[in-house]
């Protein structure tokens, strides 16, 4: 990486012991002196706008407690925001070459004496989704049972931050409640009959002739009749048709075969008139999924007359065994143990996994003892002891809470986390869910630190890895505020609830690609494709052959892959491409009568290149309160712009957000709007021009280094439950670089942030001396 990219962007070079470098070094002989030619006209003395006096900046001590400050200078400087246009004096591009090597002098000097800091982790309490994903995998019951809890309270964008997730009584007592009706859900008391799926014959596919009494034949023209149905759980499962013939006075009788999938379960010959219903049953064993259930007429024959097959109905009967998931699995372990020795070995086990550790000797007697009460309250039966089991752990501060207990507390320097704390912040890092048995078997065998790149390509192959597109990518893209947006219906009434819901959905297979097949980060920003339904496909007006059933889409069916109702499609046009000109994104950053450039400026600064504005100066109105702005709303913009307070910011939000002109509201294309023709072009303050969305995407994607850069510091906040310091660059700036040697692929970003220090480590006494900064930029959900 060059040293003025690599400098303008470093901010982890501090230490928690502040120490000043040389008396004359390069902060002295070479920063100082830029300052003072190009910044302190605006800020220092008298003059201090933005509250920023670098003035009484004279040596490099503020280098360390001031990083963040000392990033903005230089990212302003090297785009061109800073010095204003307006300022007498320009900087060479030699004078901001030589302030960038001073500064990249400086904090080298500065970063080679910052001892090794992972930083500190709050213990964090499991949030709502985390909540319901770990009991789903503990205790195979998938429901919202966390429905009634309270919100989770926003920090650094995101609702699994240690800081904010604090626990109110409200908290305890819906604990208490669930737990209950979880236990319940996962262990029966009363075991129900097996389930009966019944399918009468006119409703049997294929559609066709059917009387009311429930007879329908089986003719030459559909020789066969089937069902389908998805069976949640493997098990023994009976298949009973009942059926009827006329059979001719001489031949063969009537013949049926009955068949689930591909397998010929029973054939057999039907003699009973119809109304006199004979069943024909078969018993099978069956996986979980979809099944086809069908009978066939098998000695059809035109040339016999008055012999005909007739179908009354179809029954699925199971599975035989009503037990419930969990309760199966318990029922494995340790069957031929004496019963003491089989509860020691049941509580050992789901502590096991509700901890997400081994218990120690303590806990286990201890709930040992819990279960035997339940086990005497419900008169011995072994199920009762699972649900007192069940219900004590989950509200054990231990399933609630993440801890990460520290058997070396006093050690100096930082220590390895044990390979269960590790497996653990992987997987709610990449599952948002407890670890998985391969992940708790290679912690108990020492094996996972040297597993990790392995383990992570395949949990990220892993089904359960749309939990990252869910709990990350919903949120870092601030698509929360899209469930509640209602634009104008007299100025959009192609907006729908069906509309809403597939642009989310456009944008959660989008991202689910970039996760599964491992593509680039910068596709994020410029790919050619992404994903539509067929209301999508009308809104951005992509042809209707794209999907199944047309004629052309059968013939160039290998150009794309499907998603249920979904096609991924290519957009060779440029018009549209990656996140920025998604109809979700342009959407939730629009106002409800008409598009914001400032709010989808604002978006790209913060949420992909990682620079946002500063906060809006006070008691600054609206746009549409100003009335005294006039014209198109680019003029009016421009007018506002004129306000000196104004006018930095927007320069850049403003030229962005206008790129993204051509789409309206609710993301729908247009060359026009009330105004006349739309003009989309623009300057950015580095002088880059652009004629509209496309041509602002290629210039995005070239920045590289800043999109790669912002998406790691957006992951490794929801990775590490906690918001980046100073002290977090070194190993960010060693992910980047492993990112780029990489080609930028997803994959490398989430390897790298795993086996980074701040992610496998735990802090030391000695980098503790220092006060952590109390928890910034939090918010109750709903803002950020």
């Amino acid at each position: 990486m060059p040293a003025r990219l690599r400098l303008a962007w470093s901010a982890g070079v501090a230490g928690l012991s502040i120490c000043s470098l040389a008396a004359s070094g390069p902060f002295e002989e070479r920063v100082l002196p830029f300052l003072e030619k190009n910044c302190y006209e605006c800020h220092g003395g008298k003059k201090t706008k933005g509250d920023l006096d670098l003035k009484q900046i004279r040596d490099d001590q503020r280098l360390l407690p001031d990083l963040k400050l000392w990033r903005g200078v230089l990212h302003q400087v090297n785009t061109g925001e800073m010095p204003p246009k307006k300022h007498s004096v320009q900087p060479t591009p030699d004078d901001i070459a030589v302030f960038n090597q001073a500064m990249d002098d400086a904090l080298a000097a500065a970063e080679a004496k910052l001892p090794p800091d992972p930083g500190r982790v709050t213990a964090r309490r499991l949030n709502r989704t985390e909540y319901n994903n770990t009991v789903r995998d503990l205790l195979d019951v998938d429901f919202d049972a966390s429905e009634n809890f309270p919100a989770d309270d926003i920090g650094h964008g995101f609702d699994n931050i240690g800081d904010v997730l604090s626990v109110s009584p409200v908290h305890l007592e819906r604990y208490l409640d669930a737990a209950e009706g979880i236990a319940e859900r996962a262990v029966v008391m009363q075991l129900p009959k097996p389930p009966e799926r019944t399918t009468f014959s006119i409703f049997l596919e294929p559609g066709g002739y059917g009387s009311e009494d429930g007879t329908r034949p089986v003719t030459n023209a559909i020789p066969e009749l089937f069902v389908r149905h998805t069976l949640k759980d493997t098990g023994s499962y009976r298949f009973r048709v009942r059926a009827g013939a006329s059979n001719a006075p001489t031949g063969d009788p009537v013949k049926m075969t009955l068949r689930v999938d591909d397998q010929e379960v029973l054939t057999t010959e039907v003699t009973h008139a119809p109304k006199q219903w004979e069943s024909f049953e078969v018993t099978i064993d069956l996986p979980a999924g979809d099944h086809r259930f069908s009978a066939r007429w098998d000695n059809r024959d035109t040339n016999v007359l008055g012999r005909t097959l007739y179908i009354n109905e179809f029954k699925v009967i199971g599975p035989k065994d009503t037990r419930t998931r969990f309760m199966k699995r318990v029922a494995n372990i340790s069957p031929e143990a004496g019963e003491e020795q089989q509860t020691g070995d049941v509580v050992l086990w789901y502590l096991t996994r509700a901890f997400r550790r081994p218990p120690t000797p303590a806990e286990i007697e201890r709930y040992s003892r819990v279960f035997a009460r339940g086990r005497e309250s419900a008169e011995g039966r072994f199920e009762g002891g699972l649900q007192a089991l069940i219900q004590a752990s989950l509200v054990s501060p231990k399933f609630l809470f993440r801890v990460e207990l520290n058997d070396r507390p006093q050690s100096a320097s930082p220590q390895p986390l044990d390979e269960f704390q590790l497996a653990s912040r992987l997987s709610y890092f990449l599952w948002s869910t407890m670890p998985d048995d391969d992940l708790l078997h290679l912690a108990s065998t020492r094996q996972l630190s040297q597993q990790l790149d392995e383990q992570v390509r395949r949990m990220l192959r892993d089904p359960k890895a749309s939990a990252l597109v869910q709990n990350f990518g919903m949120q870092w893209l601030q698509l929360q505020r899209l469930a509640t947006f209602q634009p104008d219906q007299k100025l959009f009434p192609a907006f729908d609830e069906t509309l809403r819901r597939s642009m989310l959905r456009e944008t959660e297979l989008f991202l689910g690609e970039i996760i599964r097949d491992d593509r680039s980060l910068l596709d994020l920003v410029d790919a050619d494709y992404t994903y539509v339904n067929r209301p999508l496909a009308r809104h951005y007006g992509i042809e209707a052959e794209a999907f199944p059933g047309s004629e052309a889409q059968g013939r160039r069916r290998g150009d794309r892959r499907r998603s249920g109702e979904y096609v991924r499609v290519s957009l060779p046009d440029r018009q549209r491409g990656g996140l920025l000109t998604q109809a979700s994104i342009l959407t939730a950053t629009s106002n409800p009568t008409r598009t914001s450039p400032v709010k989808r400026g604002k978006w790209v600064l913060e949420q992909i290149l990682g620079t946002p504005p500063p906060p809006p100066p006070p008691n600054v109105p609206q746009l549409e309160e100003q009335k005294e702005l006039s014209g198109t709303l680019r003029q009016r913009m421009e007018q506002h712009r004129s306000n000196p307070s104004c006018a930095n910011c927007h320069q850049q939000m403003d030229a962005l957000g206008f790129a993204f002109e051509n789409f309206d509201a609710i993301g729908g294309f247009r060359e026009r709007d009330t105004d006349g023709a739309i003009d989309p072009s623009g300057t950015l303050p580095d002088g880059k021009s652009f004629q509209g969305a496309a041509d602002l995407r290629r210039i995005l994607r070239d920045k590289k280094e800043l999109v790669a850069r912002n998406m790691a510091e957006k992951l490794m906040t929801y990775g590490l439950g906690r918001g980046l310091e100073y002290y977090d660059e070194r190993a960010l700036r060693k992910i980047l670089a492993e990112v780029a040697r990489s080609e930028y692929r997803f994959s490398s970003l989430v390897v790298s942030i795993v086996q980074s220090d701040p992610f496998r480590l735990r802090r030391g006494m000695a980098s503790a001396t220092a006060a952590d900064p109390a928890p910034k930029e939090t918010a109750p959900r709903g803002g950020s």
